[in-house]
């Protein structure tokens, strides 16, 4: 018997489907994050039209903020399964090292490059099978290999850092710090890691298993899925990324300091929460991540550009984050509800 056949004579044969779920229901958090974004810009440009209808503040956050957003578009995999990495600014650095050093012992930069991202990997993957298989607090384990990694790093460059002129390293200069057409190359790989990240989360097989896991790792065991595999290789994925931002931070400089990644950890992290990844895991958006780091980029030159004393930066930070994070709680509880009476 068919649905028609199965439908009242009143009623058309559609109301007997599930209707699909809403726009808001779909994409409520990255709406809610592009909407503040917009409200802020709109609020900058009132208050200092000079500078934010002036092209060049936009290159200057195309070079300053793909530096830490690119770790957010990665973070966002390892969040969105319940978990937390706080050692990626450490990462950051050694694998920064391991290329410094390979370089500098006539490796060719191309083998160089990968050596500090295999340093990145294999960072990544300590974090993630000590968290997966040994079942220890992401948040413990993250800020003993912080430490951990930092000081193998130091003791390698004994304190020291490295010039990065562009005679001596070319082809990293040419990845990391020029401007095809005019536009910071920092902000294209930046939106190219976006999109390739987003496909990677919403349209394969490993994107879906990071959402079971993070909705309830016990179903998606059952369900047959490597719960200790998918965690891995999220933490391996914030690893590797965080050695490209590494390389980004140090050519963009013209130096490697031993200090790299220090002050990153905050910036980054907000960006995700503030993009609309849920603290507890299951839901997340590289959307959301990307567009919350352009809004944690622009805060501190929005405020010394309105004339505002730069001791409020923090303020607004705190402000624009607790007041997102409500919103979007209030936005997922409504329509958790919706879901469940349906209307």
């Amino acid at each position: 018997m068919t649905n028609e056949q199965h439908a009242p004579s009143k009623a058309p044969a559609k109301n007997n489907r599930v209707a699909p779920p809403s726009v808001m229901r779909r994409y409520g958090s990255q709406i809610g994050i592009i909407g503040v974004g917009l409200a802020m810009w709109l609020a900058f440009v009132i208050a200092a039209p000079m500078v934010f209808l002036d092209i060049d503040i936009y290159k200057a956050f195309a070079q300053t903020t793909p530096l830490f957003g690119v770790i957010a578009l990665a973070l966002t995999f390892v969040v969105i399964t319940g978990e937390i990495d706080l050692s990626f600014p450490s990462i950051m650095a050694l694998g920064t090292a391991a290329f410094c050093l390979s370089a500098k012992a006539g490796i060719p930069d191309i083998l160089a490059l990968a050596i500090g991202f295999a340093t990145g990997a294999l960072c990544g993957w300590i974090n993630g099978a000590l968290i997966a298989r040994l079942n220890i607090p992401s948040l413990v384990i993250t800020i003993g290999t912080s430490f951990l990694y930092r000081g193998i790093e130091l003791i390698l460059m004994n304190g020291t850092g490295v010039p990065l002129t562009e005679e001596n390293y070319p082809l990293g200069h040419l990845l990391f710090n020029s401007a095809p057409f005019g536009f910071p190359v920092q902000s294209l790989w930046c939106l190219l890691i976006a999109a390739i990240l987003w496909i990677l989360l919403n349209r394969t097989r490993f994107g879906a298993h990071v959402f079971l896991v993070g909705d309830n790792p016990t179903s998606a065991r059952l369900m047959g899925i490597n719960v200790v595999s998918v965690k891995t290789r999220a933490f391996v994925l914030v690893g590797i990324v965080a050695v490209f931002a590494g390389l980004m931070t140090s050519f963009v400089g013209f130096y490697f300091w031993p200090t790299t990644g220090d002050g990153f950890l905050l910036n980054t992290i907000a960006s995700v929460f503030l993009g609309g990844t849920s603290v507890f895991g299951g839901t997340g958006s590289i959307i959301g991540s990307l567009v919350a780091s352009y809004i944690i980029g622009a805060i501190n030159a929005g405020i010394v550009s309105a004339g505002i004393n730069a001791f409020y930066t923090q303020l607004c930070f705190g402000l624009v984050i607790v007041v997102s994070v409500v919103l979007q709680t209030i936005i997922e509880r409504r329509v958790r509800r919706q879901s469940i009476t349906g209307r």
